[in-house]
């Protein structure tokens, strides 16, 4: 599921951003677009997308910076199972 979770992520900020090419290491903040107010849409994407709770210590700019830092951040909120199950 990490390729879905991967392209779910990638939709959602192209979404919002049409003009960006972006790739899935590049640091959406370092590229000035990003707000504090789209971290807070990431977090709730990540939430109602994946189906779980971010709780407050994983919210660190760092697990935001790029899609495979947000694709990492989900494989570890859904747990061992799933992280073997390649979500």
């Amino acid at each position: 599921m990490s390729d879905a979770a991967r392209a779910e992520l990638r939709q959602f900020i192209t979404a919002k951003y049409p003009a960006i090419e972006l790739t899935d290491d590049q640091d959406i903040f370092g590229l000035g677009f990003v707000n504090s107010l789209f971290a807070m849409e990431l977090v709730m994407f990540i939430e109602k997308t994946f189906g779980a709770r971010i709780p407050n210590d994983e919210l660190k700019l760092d697990h935001f910076r790029s899609v495979n830092a947000m694709v990492a951040l989900v494989q570890r909120l859904a747990g061992p199972t799933a992280q073997a199950s390649g979500v």
